[in-house]
Formats: structure tokens, C-alpha cells, sequence
């Protein structure tokens, strides 16, 4: 039985004949607020600088596979991607509450997190009809935004502690269908403006007026930071990416713990040396039971 089995085993046993119940709507004032954000979504987060995408340098960061590799990790993360985008947009299942708004997360660093964010981000804007915005949501340690070279241009703290619009924090890129939000400046007092009021009305701009819009955020390690657990609470689903051989299993299961009770997570077991039919994808959902071998990935 695998790391992930075991750490998904224990938790489940430790939560058995905990109530899973999805949060509702607010009440009708919160709900007009947010229509009114939505409305104003429209306009404030259509990109309006393009980054163009090295695809070498990614590739010499280890950040997108080298290229003998690419047809097989292609194909991996379309696996990976199918259950997300059927959870946001109730293709077989129902539909998740703000499922379209999915954080990449690791217990720890070096799991290769940022690597699954860049890769799921270029599967999903494959799909017809649906756009990706990609958020560097790692303030403390904005790697994407460093790599894409907008590490010092204004991003999600700008918007958030400044009330910069989207429109001017938002990048597009030369790769269709993908857009990108920067970290932007490093800020004294990150996790208190991630948990603030602001930042929600900013996830909800970003995810709330365009349900075929996927938005993910690359974030902090949960076990590393703080900043990654105020931004778990305003998403719909989290993927937990877990390095094989290396993640302890207690490690895994501490990760778990920090997040509230029903939140759906689905997890990656990442550079696996075992056949890719033979590498897990689960998916745990914080109730009691049995984790579902989603797909290889």
C-alpha cells in the first residue's frame, strides 16, 4: 500500500463519523456584493500586457520536461487534469462550489509543486471553450514571477493591499488561453492580507464571473508557511503534489490536517520511478471512507 494510501487511511479513520457538508451562499447581501464583483470582474481582469513564454528557459529550470520526455507528461497531466475540470464544471459529478478556482500545494519544498502548476496550466488551456489564469500565489517565495521575469511588477499583493485593478496587475501570455497574475512586491504582512476580506472579493473577481475560466494558484508549502492556509480557505479544490520516496508519511498527513474539514483534495505522487500505470492520483474529500484511484498520473 502506498505512502498516500496510508497517510489518506489514517486521516479518514481519525475524521470516521465526521459530517462532510459543502458550505452555502451567504446571505442575500454577500450574494448582491458578490454580483456586483462578478460585474465588475468583466472589465477589471481582461489582460492587457503579453508575456512571452521561454519555453528553453522553463525547460533549464526544470520548471516543463525536457523534450524526449514531453509526450508521456502530456499525457499524464491530461489524467490529472480531467477530474479538476469535471468537478468545476459538473461533467459527471456535481459541480463543485468555486471548483474553478483550484490551489497546487506540497507539505514541504522541493515536492515539485510549481512544475505541476506550470504543466497543468498548459493542459487545461488545451481544453475547447475554457481559458487558465495562473496565479503566483507563493508571495513569499514568487518563483514563477521570477522566472517569467514580472517578479517586480505589481500582482496579487498590489491588488489586494492596494486596490490595484486586475486589468493592470494581469498579464497575458503568447500561449493561448493562459493569462498571469504575479506574486507582486514582497509585503511585511502577507498572510494578513491573504486572510482579508479584500483578498476575498479579489478571488471572487478573478473565478466568480466566468465559470469556464479555471483559475489556478501556485502557493506557499502548507507545512512551511502561513500564507498557503489563508488561501486554501477561498478555494474550491486543492491539489496536494506529494514526491515519491521522499515525502514521510507523517509528513503527508500533517499536510492534510491543516486544511478544513470537507475541503476536496485531490493528490499527484509526483517522480515516481514505477510505470506511469502503476503511479496513483487520489482523490480525498475529508470524509470517511475509501480514496478513489482517480487515474494514473
Amino acid at each position: 500500500m502506498s505512502v498516500i494510501e496510508n497517510a489518506i487511511k489514517r486521516l479518514q479513520a481519525a475524521r470516521a463519523g465526521a459530517a462532510f457538508a459543502r458550505g452555502t451562499a451567504g446571505a442575500s447581501g454577500g450574494a448582491a456584493r458578490r454580483r456586483e464583483l462578478a460585474a465588475a470582474g468583466n472589465a477589471a481582469a481582461a489582460p492587457t500586457r503579453t508575456i512571452v513564454i521561454n519555453h528553453d528557459a522553463l525547460r533549464i529550470a526544470g520548471l516543463v520536461p525536457p523534450s524526449h520526455q514531453e509526450r508521456e507528461l502530456a499525457r499524464q497531466f491530461r489524467h490529472i487534469k480531467r477530474p479538476l475540470i469535471n468537478n468545476a464544471l459538473g461533467r459527471g459529478v456535481p459541480r463543485l462550489a468555486h471548483g474553478n478556482l483550484i490551489m497546487v500545494a506540497s507539505a514541504v519544498p522541493g515536492e515539485g509543486k510549481t512544475f505541476t502548476s506550470l504543466n497543468l496550466a498548459f493542459s487545461m488551456r488545451l481544453e475547447e471553450d475554457m481559458s487558465v489564469l495562473l496565479v503566483d500565489g507563493d508571495v513569499v517565495n514568487p518563483r514563477v514571477s521570477r522566472i517569467l521575469g514580472v517578479e517586480n511588477e505589481p500582482g496579487l499583493l498590489e491588488v489586494v493591499r492596494d486596490n490595484v485593478p486586475l486589468g493592470a496587475a494581469i498579464h497575458a501570455t503568447d500561449v493561448p488561453g493562459l493569462s498571469f497574475l504575479p506574486a507582486g512586491r514582497p509585503d511585511a504582512n502577507p498572510t494578513e492580507l491573504l486572510a482579508s476580506v479584500r483578498m476575498s472579493e479579489v478571488v471572487a473577481q478573478l473565478g466568480g464571473h466566468d465559470p469556464t475560466r479555471l483559475v489556478l494558484f501556485d502557493s506557499a508549502p502548507l507545512l512551511l508557511t502561513t500564507e498557503s492556509h489563508a488561501l486554501a480557505h477561498l478555494v474550491g479544490q486543492i491539489l496536494l503534489v506529494v514526491r515519491a520516496d521522499l515525502t514521510a508519511q507523517q509528513v503527508v498527513l500533517a499536510a492534510l490536517e491543516t486544511l478544513e474539514e470537507g475541503k476536496p483534495v485531490s493528490l499527484v505522487l509526483n517522480q515516481s520511478m514505477k510505470p506511469p500505470h502503476a503511479e496513483y492520483y487520489y482523490q480525498y474529500s475529508g470524509n470517511a471512507g475509501t480514496p478513489k484511484n482517480a487515474s494514473g498520473a
